[in-house]
C-alpha cells in the first residue's frame, strides 16, 4: 500500500493535467478517449507499485549479489564477460527499445537497430566495470567517449544522414529503461563495495551513464551505413486501435517482451547461485516474490502506456499545435515537470542515491532538480518543433556545459547526474511524450519532418539532468566554502579579542 501511495502521488499530476485541458478549447477528447485514459492511468499507478516493490525485493538485492558475488571469485575474464553478456541480452530484451524500434521500423531494420544498441551497452558496461576495478575517473571518461560521439556524429553529416542524429541520442535514452536500470545501479553498487577504497560512494555510480553511451555511438555507426533519404510514416496512433482484439495483442506482447527480459537476468541468476553465490533459502524466496511482483508490475505498467497513454499524447500533440503552437513550450514544461514523477526507475534511483549518501542528496532535492530539468527538456524539445531546426544546437552546448561543471563538482554528484539522464528517459517518456512530439510536429511542419524535428526529445530529456544535478552539487561546494569562510572570520575575530584582551 505504501508503494501504490507513492505511485499516486507521481501519477495522478500527469492524469490532472491532460483531464483539465480536456475542460479547455484547446483539446477535445471523445469520451471513449478520456475512460480509456482515466482506467489506463488508474492501471499505470497499480502497476508502478508492484514494479516498485519487486525492485526492492529482487531486482536490486539480485544486481547487487552478482556484482558482488563476480567480484568475489577474482576472476576479472568472468566478470568482464558475464558483463558483456547480460549487457547485450538484458538490452535485446528491454521492453523501452521495441517500443521505439517498433515506431521507426519503416525507416531503420529493427532488429539492426536492437542488436546495435545491445552491442554498445555491452562494451560500454564492461568498459563502466573496469572504471571501478582500475579506479578511473569517470568524469575523464565521459569527456573522451563524448569527444568521440561528437566526431562521428560529424561523419554522419557528411554523410548526409543528419536526420539519423536525433534517432541515435534517443537510443541513448531508452536503453537504460525499467528493467536495466535497477539492476545494472545494484551491479555497480555491489562491485564497488566489494572492491572497496575511499571512493566507494562515487564508483557506485556512473554505470547507467556510461551505457547510455554506447547506443548513441552504435545507432550512430549504423547511421553511416545507411545511404539515401530517411523517410517516416506515422503509426496509428487512434484509440481504437488499441482496443478489441488489438488490445489482447499488446497485452500478450508485453507479457512475452517481460518474460524474456526478466527470464534472462534469471538465468543469469540461477547459474551464479548455483556456481558462485549459494545464497540461503530465504534470500531466494524473498527475491522469488519479488520477480513475480516485478514481472507483473511491468506488464501492467507497459500495457497501460500503450493503451491508454500513446494515443492521448499524440492527440493532444496534434490539437495544441494546430489551436495555437506557442502554448506547446509552455504545456511541454508544465507536463515535463510532473511526467518524470511517473517514471517507475525514477523512484529506484532516488532511493539508491538517498541510501548511498546516507541523506546527503536527498530524495526531494533529487526530484526537484530532476522535474525542472525534464520540464525544460520538453519545453525546449516544443520549441525546437515550431522553429524546425537541428537537435545539435541543443545537445553540443548542454553537453559541453555538462561535462564542463563536472571540473567544478565532487565525483559523487557527476556520476549521479549523469546517471539520472538515462533514468529519467523511460517508458513514459517513449510511450506518452514521444507520440505527443510526433503529433505536434506531423501538425505544424509535416510528416516528412517528423524525423529530424520530433526524434530527439528523449535525448533532451536525458541532457538536461546533467546539468540541474551537478548544479545541486556546485551549490553544495558554494554553501560548505560560504560557511568555512565565515567560520574562519569567527576564528580570526576570537583570536583578535584575545589580543586585545591581553593587551
Amino acid at each position: 500500500m505504501k508503494k501504490i501511495k507513492e505511485a499516486m502521488t507521481s501519477v495522478l499530476p500527469v492524469t490532472a493535467i491532460v483531464f483539465i485541458l480536456n475542460l479547455t478549447p484547446l483539446v477535445n477528447l471523445s469520451a471513449k478517449e478520456l475512460a480509456v485514459f482515466l482506467i489506463s492511468a488508474l492501471f499505470l499507478i497499480i502497476g508502478i507499485g508492484m514494479f516498485s516493490l519487486g525492485a526492492d525485493l529482487a531486482m536490486t538485492p539480485m544486481g547487487e549479489h552478482i556484482g558482488a558475488g563476480l567480484t568475489k571469485a577474482k576472476s576479472l575474464k568472468l566478470l568482464l564477460s558475464v558483463c558483456f553478456l547480460m549487457g547485450l541480452l538484458i538490452t535485446v530484451a528491454e521492453p523501452d527499445l521495441s517500443v521505439l524500434a517498433a515506431q521507426v521500423s519503416k525507416v531503420i531494420n529493427g532488429t539492426a537497430l536492437i542488436l546495435a544498441v545491445g552491442v554498445g551497452v555491452g562494451i560500454f558496461l564492461l568498459l563502466s566495470v573496469l572504471k571501478i576495478v582500475f579506479k578511473k575517473s569517470l568524469s575523464s571518461m565521459l569527456i573522451f567517449f563524448y569527444m568521440l560521439l561528437f566526431a562521428v556524429a560529424s561523419v554522419v553529416i557528411l554523410n548526409g544522414n543528419e536526420d539519423f542524429l536525433a534517432l541515435a541520442f534517443d537510443s541513448g535514452g531508452v536503453t537504460t529503461g525499467p528493467i536495466t536500470v535497477p539492476f545494472i545501479m545494484a551491479l555497480g553498487v555491489g562491485i564497488a563495495a566489494t572492491l572497496g577504497g575511499k571512493d566507494v560512494g562515487e564508483n557506485s555510480f556512473g554505470l547507467i551513464a556510461m551505457c547510455s553511451v554506447g547506443p548513441i555511438l552504435a545507432v550512430m555507426i549504423l547511421g553511416v551505413t545507411i545511404s539515401g533519404d530517411i523517410g517516416y510514416t506515422v503509426p496509428d496512433y487512434s484509440i481504437e486501435s488499441q482496443l478489441g482484439s488489438a488490445l489482447f495483442e499488446t497485452i500478450f506482447h508485453t507479457v512475452s517482451e517481460v518474460i524474456m527480459a526478466l527470464g534472462l537476468i534469471v538465468a543469469f541468476f540461477v547459474v551464479l547461485q548455483i556456481f558462485c553465490l549459494k545464497l540461503p533459502k530465504k534470500t531466494i524466496l524473498r527475491i522469488s516474490v519479488g520477480i513475480i511482483y516485478t514481472f507483473l508490475g511491468l506488464v501492467i505498467f507497459l500495457t497501460a502506456v500503450t493503451v491508454g497513454f500513446m494515443p492521448i499524447g499524440y492527440k493532444i500533440g496534434t490539437e495544441l499545435a494546430s489551436a495555437h503552437p506557442a502554448i506547446l513550450t509552455g504545456f511541454g514544461f508544465v507536463l515535463g515537470m510532473v511526467v518524470v514523477l511517473a517514471e517507475p526507475a525514477v523512484h529506484v534511483l532516488n532511493k539508491q542515491v538517498d541510501d548511498i549518501t546516507d541523506g546527503t542528496v536527498s530524495k526531494k532535492s533529487m526530484m526537484i532538480a530532476l522535474s525542472i530539468g525534464v520540464g525544460i527538456s520538453i519545453g525546449l524539445s516544443m520549441l525546437r518543433i515550431i522553429l524546425d531546426f537541428n537537435i545539435l544546437y541543443y545537445i553540443i552546448p548542454g553537453y559541453f556545459i555538462s561535462l564542463g561543471l563536472s571540473f567544478f563538482v565532487p565525483g559523487l554528484y557527476t556520476a549521479i547526474a549523469f546517471d539520472s539522464g538515462g533514468v529519467a528517459s523511460g517508458p513514459l517518456t517513449s510511450g506518452f511524450i514521444l507520440p505527443l512530439s510526433i503529433g505536434a510536429c506531423y501538425a505544424l511542419q509535416g510528416e516528412s519532418a517528423i524525423m529530424s524535428c520530433a526524434f530527439g526529445i528523449v535525448a533532451m530529456v536525458a541532457m538536461t539532468p546533467l546539468i540541474t544535478i551537478q548544479s545541486l552539487g556546485f551549490r553544495a561546494v558554494f554553501t560548505r566554502h560560504m560557511r568555512q569562510r565565515i567560520a574562519m572570520k569567527r576564528i580570526l575575530a576570537a583570536d583578535d579579542e584575545q589580543i586585545i584582551t591581553f593587551m
